[in-house]
């Protein structure tokens, strides 16, 4: 199958660690030019490296986008060395997982910042050129808590839910425009993120991390958990030329636990 990706610039934010990093060896094995964002530098640097040993070079940007004028700082950064942002992956930022009893006013506002607008800076800065030049793809990495409520990931939920709707909302606003935008709703996946809501949870149930592993596991109707690298291989077809009729879509990737439309 023909992707035609092969030279384009693609931008994916979050891209050191976790999807994002697994994001950016397909991008990479496809023959994209791979710009990577990410608070950290160290992480940016070993992921680089990694990429590397596979025979991979990627351009990377350390930035924090909870603030409102990093978006475009990067882009424009992204854009000297690569050339214009054909593809924008958003996998930056994760909300810190509260047991309710824990929620205070600040809680609410963190998650907004660390997904919500961590996305919505990055899509806005990628927009207007996109828009210039009457083609371009934006996947939305969000999560299934955005559809079904968990206890120790409300704020996190409504962050995810809100995101949806705006990935549907622009996937309309765009469409004539040649701007395709899709979303991807990750259930339980082999993150270190993961490890965090695990410990989450534990404090509320008092249940050990590894048997809370163990018992999601099974609730699961494909029988494990997913791995990045799948999540990655739904992204990298949403942007390619296979999917150029799919747009607005949220696709469900939490191996049918959740039998939500």
């Amino acid at each position: 199958m023909k992707l035609d990706l092969d030279g384009k610039v693609v931008l994916i934010t979050g891209g050191s660690k976790g999807i994002g990093y697994a994001c950016a060896e397909a991008f990479a094995a496809e023959g994209a030019r791979v710009a990577l964002v990410s608070r950290s530098e160290a992480n940016l640097a070993a992921a680089a490296a990694q990429l590397a040993k596979q025979g991979h070079t990627v351009h990377c940007v350390s930035a924090d986008l909870t603030r409102r004028d990093a978006g475009e700082k990067i882009v424009a950064e992204v854009e000297r060395a690569l050339g214009p942002v054909e593809v924008l992956i958003n996998s930056a930022g994760a909300a810190k997982r509260y047991a309710p009893e824990e929620l205070d006013v600040a809680a609410w506002h963190d998650a907004m910042d660390a997904k919500y607008f961590s996305y919505v800076h990055a899509i806005q800065a990628v927009l207007p050129g996109m828009l210039a030049r009457a083609r371009g793809v934006i996947v939305n990495i969000i999560g299934m808590g955005g559809k079904v409520a968990g206890p120790v990931h409300i704020p996190g939920g409504a962050a995810n839910a809100a995101l949806m709707l705006v990935s549907t909302g622009l996937a309309h606003a765009y469409g004539k425009k040649g701007i395709r935008v899709n979303a991807i709703n990750p259930g339980l996946t082999l993150t270190g993120r993961v490890e965090e809501g695990l410990a989450a949870e534990s404090r509320r149930s008092g249940v050990a991390p590894a048997e809370l592993l163990a018992r999601g596991a099974e609730r699961i109707p494909l029988g494990r958990i997913a791995r990045p690298e799948e999540v990655a291989s739904v992204a990298v077809f949403l942007a390619s030329g296979q999917a150029s009729y799919v747009t607005g879509a949220i696709v469900p990737m939490d191996g049918g636990t959740n039998p939500v439309i």
